[in-house]
């Protein structure tokens, strides 16, 4: 990742203006900044989220609070808490997260 032309900046992520996604059981609410290609979210999932799709966007995701379960199409399942990221390359593994309790993420991708 090449990161350039981003000057010095602050985000109060309170202040951003959350968008609303649905799961295919709960929902995500993403507060989204983007700096030149790089987008930057705080996400916070509904107790009993599920994705509605296989991903294969990369990312660095870091899990704030909460627990989230990660789940790769092969059928690896990673379980993420509080202080716990991954990290995947574009295109390299399809993967979809849920969470029974809730979970806060801040995701780089």
């Amino acid at each position: 990742m090449q990161m350039s032309n981003i000057p010095f900046g602050t985000t109060d992520w309170s202040k951003i203006e959350p968008t609303q996604h649905k799961g295919e059981t709960g929902s995500a609410t993403w507060r989204t900044q983007t700096f030149g290609g790089i987008r930057v979210r705080r996400v916070d999932y509904t107790p009993g989220y599920l994705a509605d799709h296989w991903c294969v966007k990369g990312h660095i995701l870091f899990v704030l609070e909460g627990e989230l379960v990660t789940e790769l199409e092969d059928g690896r399942e990673f379980v993420m808490k509080a202080g716990q990221s991954y990290q995947v390359a574009d295109n390299a593994e399809p993967h979809r997260s849920r969470t029974s309790m809730g979970a806060k993420l801040f995701i780089v991708d």
